[in-house]
């Protein structure tokens, strides 16, 4: 009875050798995806601080990628653009035009500043910085005109007192010549209910228009380089859930776009 208890026990026993290489294989998979997942994320202090952590782990310091050979793209695309400068300089006829679109870029900048000033001038003189607005960035200088400084409520009719407004606006304009103008009319989500207009796109459109009209009696300002658009309520600046937003949200912009971007320069 005793030997075959012994032997059932023996039997009962098992081997678990393979558990050492098995164990050290999940390491070194471990390893390897922690250096892909540096690799991938293109940072060359985290990668190096990995690889001496690893280094440290396994061979106590000393290893063949103590140093990281990764260069970060930006240096690398940066190297590779001076690289081909170097070996391709412009010729006389790239410098002298990116000469002529720096020049542009100045003067154009210079034309927009100035006529901002001259603007948030006029604002200050008549007191009307809650009704007008103006803002300068790499596309455009919007001027935004509340809906209270040009029309009554529902309607496309500028008031007899806003055509100062409009006449000043175009005298200004008509001093710097060659832009696009949009004029764009937005109202609010309140579904409108009038037989002249179905819906705020219509109402939007009409008072886009007749706003561009007064502008285009000045006879400086070339027809050709405005337009009008309606957006309705689909372009808010602020939330329409309240009263103070919805009346933000109806007004007129007048937008002078810049004829060159700021990504348009060449290359440096």
């Amino acid at each position: 009875m005793s030997k075959k208890k012994k032997h059932e026990d023996h039997e009962e026993h098992v081997d678990e050798s393979w558990l050492i290489p098995y164990a050290d294989l999940l390491t070194l998979l471990l390893a390897l995806f922690i250096i892909l997942f540096a690799s991938s994320q293109l940072d060359s202090k985290k990668y190096d601080s990995i690889m001496r952590s690893l280094n440290n782990a396994f061979t106590g310091g000393e290893a063949p990628f103590a140093m990281s050979n990764l260069i970060p793209i930006d240096d690398a695309a940066s190297s590779t653009k001076n690289n081909f400068k170097n070996q391709n300089p412009p010729t006389k006829e790239e410098n002298k035009i990116e000469s002529q679109l720096a020049a542009k870029l100045q003067k154009e900048e210079k034309d927009l500043e100035e006529l901002k000033k001259s603007m948030d001038a006029f604002i200050k003189e008549n007191n009307m910085s809650e009704q007008l607005t103006t803002k300068l960035d790499n596309e455009k200088l919007t001027i935004t005109i509340s809906d209270r400084a040009l029309f009554d409520s529902g309607s496309a009719t500028i008031k007899q007192e806003s055509q100062k407004l409009a006449t000043s606006m175009s005298n200004l304009l008509g001093e710097y010549p060659g832009y696009q103008v949009e004029v764009a009319g937005h109202t609010d989500n309140i579904p409108i209910h009038r037989a002249d207009f179905e819906t705020n796109w219509d109402l939007s459109a009409k008072r886009a228009v007749n706003f561009m009209k007064l502008l285009l009696v000045n006879t400086k300002i070339q027809p050709a380089s405005y337009s009008s658009v309606g957006y309705g309520e689909y372009r808010p600046i602020v939330d329409n859930a309240t009263t103070e937003g919805r009346a933000t949200n109806r007004r007129v912009e007048v937008s002078i776009l810049r004829n060159i971007k700021a990504t348009d320069e060449i290359a440096k």
